[in-house]
């Protein structure tokens, strides 16, 4: 059973068909839309800001999702895959983005549209990511735009999300 509590009379809210891993946790003021997955062992934490995550969104293991107290809230747009153990912190990304496997995006930072976050990338605070391009290294720099065919995978790894949530579902 996941773990997903109110804090200070703010109750996580979960859109129609999302799937919710067993140990997974949230709690707080926590909104997701429609067909989210929250994958296992994956930590999505609005209990010192807010955290707002669109349709068909996917938290994959280990990764967490926090803000920063009366500073930065997190929102995530629709079709975001979340890399495992990747951190998410008080800062905004934007719709069809990939974050990558161990990457880190910092308070107030903002993803654009369209991007990917390389694996073990780190977004540093207020960094502007612009739309449509791939982002690698520590710091993150814009290496070149995002082909095609990135494009498509990363709208078919959202849709995947989905269909695989639907195997523990059927179980």
């Amino acid at each position: 059973m996941p773990l997903i509590l109110p804090v200070q009379g703010k109750h996580p809210q979960l859109g129609p068909d999302c799937f919710v891993a067993e140990n997974a946790t949230i709690v707080g003021d926590v909104t997701l839309g429609a067909s989210c997955t929250v994958w296992f062992n994956a930590v999505i934490r609005g209990d010192v800001n807010s955290i707002r995550i669109g349709d068909k969104s996917n938290v994959q293991d280990g990764a967490v999702i926090h803000c920063t107290y009366q500073k930065a809230a997190t929102t995530i747009g629709s079709r975001v895959s979340i890399g495992h153990k990747a951190i998410v912190h008080g800062c905004t990304v934007q719709d069809d983005v990939l974050i990558g496997m161990g990457a880190i995006v910092m308070d107030q930072a903002v993803v654009g549209a369209g991007c990917i976050i390389a694996a073990g990338a780190v977004v540093l605070e207020n960094t502007q990511c612009e739309p449509g391009y791939l982002y690698a290294g520590i710091p993150a720099r814009k290496i070149k735009p995002v082909t095609e065919e990135q494009r498509a995978n990363m709208l078919r790894t959202a849709d995947n999300y989905v269909m695989y949530a639907g195997w523990f579902k059927a179980e």
